[in-house]
């Protein structure tokens, strides 16, 4: 499964080194080489399994579809978002990971000046 494209539809085959990969960064992760380009590719459908071979120089809109199952397999990648999240027991039960402690100081600071006036 890729990390870099969640919705990856085909795996296709490197001309360099004939691995597949599910996108160019996997193959960079893993590979020594720069990817070779070519016109002719060869993919693996995810939905079917099945293997078939697309020339670049004549693509069409009709070859953006498995030729075996008729998968959609060009279509806009979801890539991974960076979310920010808080990991900690249930808020109400131990709420001190919202708290803020700079008004927590403040009021420590207004109290010791109030002692001391």
């Amino acid at each position: 499964m890729c990390k870099h494209i969640l919705n990856a539809q085909v795996s296709i085959r490197a001309p360099c080194c004939r691995k597949w990969f599910d996108c160019p960064e996997c193959h960079a992760e893993v590979s020594d080489h720069k990817l070779t380009k070519t016109m002719e590719m060869h993919f693996i459908c995810k939905k079917c399994k099945k293997a078939f071979r697309k020339d670049m120089t004549k693509y069409e809109e009709s070859d953006e579809y498995c030729p075996n199952c008729d998968n959609h397999y060009v279509i806009d990648a979801k890539t991974p978002q960076q979310v920010v999240g808080l990991e900690a027991e249930d808020l109400r039960v131990d709420s001190r990971i919202v708290k803020d402690e700079r008004e927590h100081r403040k009021m420590k600071e207004i109290d010791l000046s109030e002692l001391l006036d």
